[in-house]
């Protein structure tokens, strides 16, 4: 299990190769709903708007038995970030673990990312799935 402490109310998810486009970005290019929507439907980073700063425990699962939510996710480098909201790609800077985070090695592919929250824990599972694309008409809340 994994602390991540976030000030932006937001987990998120990613291949940074696959936001590597947004790092002259500005570094909270994400903070727009339409521009984190937009990246969320594309399958290329999943953003889960907790509700609150603070600290989160983060457990890895090989697959969630009533998930609360599930985003699809492309995986091109076979490396995932996972950490706060303010750690993603953007403002010059690419997601590093010196605030904390961290990152999963899993094949390249695409993934249904489950999750789960119970109080300041989020469970998490990645399992392989033909589809790495979203349609969400609003931001995802856990």
């Amino acid at each position: 299990m994994t602390r991540i402490v976030t000030g932006t109310a937001t987990l998120c998810v990613f291949d940074p190769a696959l936001l590597r486009h947004k790092l002259e970005d500005d570094c909270d290019w994400w903070s727009i709903p339409g521009a984190e929507l937009a990246a969320v439907n594309a399958g290329q980073v999943a953003f889960f708007n907790v509700g609150g700063d603070g600290a989160y425990d983060i457990a890895l699962h090989a697959e969630l038995a009533e998930p609360h939510v599930v985003v699809h996710l492309a995986v091109v480098s076979g490396r995932v970030f996972i950490g706060a909201g303010e750690d993603v790609t953007g403002g010059g800077l690419e997601p590093d673990t010196a605030y904390g985070g961290l990152f999963v090695d899993v094949p390249a592919g695409s993934y249904r990312l489950q999750a789960r929250r119970d109080e300041a824990r989020i469970s998490l599972a990645f399992v392989p799935d033909a589809r790495s694309s979203n349609a969400f008409g609003d931001l995802v809340r856990i």
